[in-house]
């Protein structure tokens, strides 16, 4: 009994792939590099308190309203802070995985970013 094994278009097929592949990385690499250039900043307290994260999720600067600071409540200034950066490197993320994911056509790359 034969097999066969259906036609795979030959090395020309094969070199278009390679060439699709390296394309994809170059236009990954050149994203990364951007996202990490951009700054993400998110708000919590009614805008009292705003953090700016890079695309690195490091922190760049955090404002802080004067109106919100009360001596005897730290622990709400320090929730709205921690709130704020969350939401500033979670905006960072996510507008990370949906670019990458544009380039990717949706496949789940582990360790990209």
């Amino acid at each position: 009994m034969k097999c066969r094994i259906p036609n795979s278009g030959g090395p020309g097929n094969m070199n278009a792939m390679l060439k699709q592949a390296q394309k994809m990385q170059e236009d990954m690499a050149n994203l990364q590099a951007d996202l990490e250039q951009r700054e993400y900043t998110a708000t919590s307290g009614g805008g009292m308190v705003s953090a700016t994260v890079d695309g690195k999720h490091l922190i760049k600067e955090i404002k802080i309203n004067p109106e919100i600071i009360d001596a005897d409540d730290a622990e709400m200034l320090e929730d709205l802070i921690t709130v704020a950066v969350n939401e500033a490197i979670n905006n960072a993320i996510s507008t990370a995985e949906g670019e990458m994911g544009a380039i990717t056509g949706g496949l789940n790359m582990p360790g990209l970013f």
